[in-house]
């Protein structure tokens, strides 16, 4: 269905200098953040923070796909990057305008892209585990057997490093809770970190923006704070990254589909803490055992 709303109000475009993508938009931004009043455990009332949560509904050639629930933070690569990773879109070159509109909780993606069966894939929807999602679609599977991820070389000493400058982030979870946030990391360096209310937002938010700048992940890291299902994994796999690195825990089939991948799995990763349920032999432990900290239970 033609949401005639959002057309009627698109104003002058704006041009991405990477792709020639007109990107446009009524309104560029909303507040993450609100400020409440609560009651603490003395009675007291105090002034806090909470997280914002809105339906974003995403339009591939003015069709209705999918209702995501997310905080609100980059949409316009939040819309991509989900369209992408469930195999609707997968041609760069084709695309020709992005338009988020705040006032209609909307994000329209418009491709010269032949979709193929778009019928047949929306049919087959599977409900997962995600956190604001939660859905996927038939063609989120295709493509995994021509996956071939570079293998990766990481020194414990970089993770360490990671994980400290790792700290400095999640910005809204540290003002309101409530979000998780991923990272898009190279080394220790963070090159781009993005929180929202489903972990699999914050993914699909960075995997549009790697598919727009067309980066390579074979050098790359994927951070999470959020748990490593299958869902997860895939995704980090369609990137072409091969290390994810989380803390929070991994789940059986995350695991066994690692494993196929080639992906090198490091969960629980906090501190000077971390498990590798795989590719330990791409990990350099080149830090002195006497110098890690063993918490009490692993």
């Amino acid at each position: 269905m033609l949401n005639t709303a959002l057309i009627d109000r698109i104003t002058e475009p704006m041009t991405l200098d990477k792709n020639k993508i007109s990107l446009i938009k009524t309104k560029t931004q909303v507040p993450l953040t609100i400020g409440v009043t609560a009651v603490n455990e003395l009675g007291e009332v105090i002034e806090k923070s909470i997280a914002c949560e809105r339906p974003l509904t995403l339009y591939l050639n003015w069709r209705p796909i999918v209702t995501l629930m997310t905080l609100g933070a980059r949409a316009e690569s939040l819309a991509l990057g989900y369209l992408k990773n469930q195999g609707f879109i997968s041609d760069v070159d084709k695309l020709e305008s992005v338009i988020v509109d705040w006032e209609v909780n909307s994000a329209a993606i418009v491709t010269q892209e032949t979709i193929e069966d778009l019928d047949s894939q929306l049919a087959e929807k599977t409900v997962t585990t995600g956190c604001g999602q939660g859905t996927v679609f038939g063609g989120f599977m295709q493509g995994l057997d021509d996956i071939k991820l570079a293998s990766p070389s990481l020194k414990q000493s970089t993770l360490y490093a990671l994980l400290k400058n790792i700290s400095a982030y999640n910005e809204t979870y540290k003002n309101a809770g409530a979000v998780h946030g991923c990272g898009l990391c190279e080394q220790e360096q963070i090159l781009s970190f993005v929180e929202d209310v489903g972990r699999h937002n914050a993914v699909d938010t960075l995997a549009g923006e790697m598919w727009l700048d067309q980066s390579s992940g074979h050098n790359k890291i994927f951070y999470t704070t959020g748990r490593l299902t299958s869902e997860m994994v895939i995704k980090v796999a369609k990137m072409g990254i091969p290390v994810l690195l989380s803390r929070s825990g991994v789940t059986q089939m995350g695991l066994e589909l690692a494993q196929k991948l080639g992906i090198t799995i490091i969960a629980r990763a906090k501190g000077r803490h971390f498990l590798v349920y795989h590719g330990a032999e791409n990990l350099e432990f080149d830090v002195p055992a006497k110098t890690a900290i063993r918490p009490a239970q692993q």
